[in-house]
């Protein structure tokens, strides 16, 4: 066994047994869950069908926000932001910026990720991914509010080869990314509060640099210096400046940053400037993307543009990745922020992106020469979709996620299907679940899960969970009340967003036969959600009627995320009928 696997192994024991479970004990009613059936069945995917040479924005559908790409040769390598989901900072690769395959996660062990406390929205955020050619070595910095780490950063010479232990920086902010100059030296930017005694405004940010040490990995102390002061004009009192990112184009330096906050004033902006350290100007065309003036019933909407990041295309053509959201006929966003891209025209001094300033369409066209294979050669779909997965492959997709600790200490995959041994805790608590997420990837989809399970008291329950936040989620779940076996719907909420009180309802409960398994499903159809089940395999019934996806929402959850769609067991169960 390697070093690096006895770290790992031992950190699973101590993580685990600290939070009541013995990873080496096979519960005697663990749940399995045979087969899981996702079906995207958005409208604006059936009423813009592609042509021969187009492809669909965003690039990566459902929570994957914050992304930062980087290049080296022909191959284009993006991160994205993952809060305490585990493992963390998922990373793509492509040849052409359409199609897309995801190698793994940066932050794949416990030894580089502590999230085992955290609320959902905290842990790891706003990644930066750079390849220096000059040392031929990919960075991924990246800040962790989580386990004490602050600034973190990680290197690798090869992506699909795992990524070293974190390094710790030592300096506060957030947002950072690295720029590699021409002349060796490296530097450091990043989001951070103006100098103490100088904030003039709530939302008062800067952009801070430092000279960075490539053989001591660590910044050089006394170097740093702000570069932007507020935004683009102070004046106006702009709201978090943050994101930055440098580039250097025909000898001038570019410093291209979001602003006006992660909402409806999103935006991204430029600055320009002789020497990496300043003074910066900033362009007279500021902002070069955003969504934020356009009537809020608009067809399609995209918004909240901005946080983004450049690179050179295959067509010698810049392009910028970005965030921005889809929200659902109520202006819920319950997919939460997701990874667009668009062409950037460079041709004058600034670039800008190209219908950055209009309302987004749906469809793009292709790089020259590009033809879009998403769904085939096993690259990742687009647009609506329908993913199976029946866990009998020894090698976990992806796409399959934990919260707040490794998906290998509660799961085994196999023949029957994906077998979860239940952690004695509650969706609702700061401690890792014994649950396996997928992300919701559409407005209008459907959730299907087969399951064979026999709890074995009412602290016993597995099923399904759609979960915006520890605070607010649906529990979908068998379990047991006296000589009863029940399904049950349960609703999870804070009433007010501040408060720490979860307030827990039965929406409906049903008596429901167990001698086969039983078929799970939730359904959605933009704000309204429906749970149903089957015992005979075709005929679903529904519980509960129609709720709402309200709490799914950023909108009254509060946080980051997206809704994520979980296979859930606990032996911790407080989801009990009357």
């Amino acid at each position: 066994m390697k070093r690096q696997e006895v770290i790992l192994l031992s950190t699973f024991i101590m993580l685990f047994s600290f939070a009541g479970f013995d990873i080496h004990a096979q519960s005697k009613n663990a749940p399995v869950f045979s087969k899981v059936v996702y079906q995207g069945n958005d409208s604006v995917y059936i009423k813009n069908p592609l042509g021969a040479d187009e492809f669909y924005n965003p690039i990566l559908q459902g929570c994957y926000p914050d992304p930062a790409i980087t290049r080296k040769g022909d191959d284009y390598y993006l991160v994205c932001s993952s809060f305490a989901m585990f493992p963390g900072v998922p990373i793509f690769h492509s040849k052409d910026l359409v199609n897309w395959t995801q190698i793994g996660h940066v932050l794949d062990r416990t030894s580089q990720l502590d999230v085992h406390d955290t609320g959902i929205s905290q842990g790891v955020y706003a990644p930066g991914i750079t390849y220096n050619p000059y040392n031929d070595t990919f960075y991924m910095i990246v800040t962790a509010f989580a386990g004490g780490a602050g600034n973190i950063i990680v290197k690798t010479k090869d992506p699909r080869q795992g990524w070293s232990e974190p390094i710790k920086l030592g300096f506060g902010g957030i947002d950072p990314s690295v720029f590699f100059d021409e002349d060796g030296k490296a530097y450091i930017v990043h989001n951070d509060a103006p100098d103490k005694g100088k904030e003039l405004y709530n939302g008062h940010r800067v952009i801070k640099i430092w000279e960075y040490d490539i053989q001591n990995d660590k910044v050089i102390p006394g170097t740093d210096k702000i570069i932007v002061d507020g935004g683009v004009d102070i004046s106006e009192k702009p709201i978090w400046i943050e994101a930055p990112h440098i580039y250097k184009k025909n000898g001038k330096y570019y410093l291209m940053c979001a602003e006006g906050g992660t909402g409806g004033w999103h935006s991204e902006v430029i600055f320009v400037s002789d020497n990496p350290k300043g003074p910066y100007k900033p362009a007279p065309s500021n902002p070069i993307l955003t969504q934020r003036h356009f009537p809020k019933d608009r067809a399609n909407k995209v918004d909240w543009a901005g946080h983004a990041d450049l690179v050179l295309g295959p067509d010698n053509k810049y392009y910028g990745v970005f965030l921005a959201i889809r929200p659902n006929e109520k202006d819920r966003v319950n997919m939460g922020r997701e990874t667009f891209i668009l062409p950037v025209d460079w041709s004058g001094e600034f670039p800008v992106f190209e219908n950055g300033m209009i309302p987004m369409k749906p469809k793009l066209k292709t790089p020259k020469g590009v033809e879009n294979k998403t769904a085939k050669e096993g690259f990742l779909p687009n647009g609506n979709f329908t993913y199976t997965e029946d866990f009998t492959s020894q090698k976990l997709d992806y796409r399959w996620i934990g919260l707040r600790g490794p998906r290998e200490a509660f799961i085994t995959t196999g023949n029957k299907g994906l077998t979860i041994n239940p952690l004695a805790t509650n969706i609702k608590e700061l401690k890792p679940t014994s649950t396996l997420f997928y992300r919701q990837q559409h407005n209008s989809f459907s959730f299907i899960t087969t399951l064979d399970y026999k709890p074995n008291s009412e602290k016993d329950l597995a099923g399904i969970t759609c979960l915006q936040s520890e605070a607010f989620n649906y529990v979908f779940g068998i379990t047991k009340k006296g000589n009863d076996y029940i399904l049950l719907l349960q609703k999870n909420h804070r009433k007010e967003r501040r408060s720490r009180e979860v307030s827990s309802e039965i929406i409906a409960s049903t008596k429901i036969d167990i001698t086969k398994p039983v078929q799970l499903q939730v359904k959605a159809n933009g704000d309204n959600y429906e749970f149903s089940y089957a015992t005979n395999g075709t005929d679903f019934v529904k519980l509960g009627g129609t709720v709402s996806g309200d709490i799914l929402s950023t909108n009254v959850a509060g946080g980051f995320t997206g809704t994520l769609l979980g296979l859930y067991a606990t032996a911790a169960n407080d989801a009990l009928p009357e």
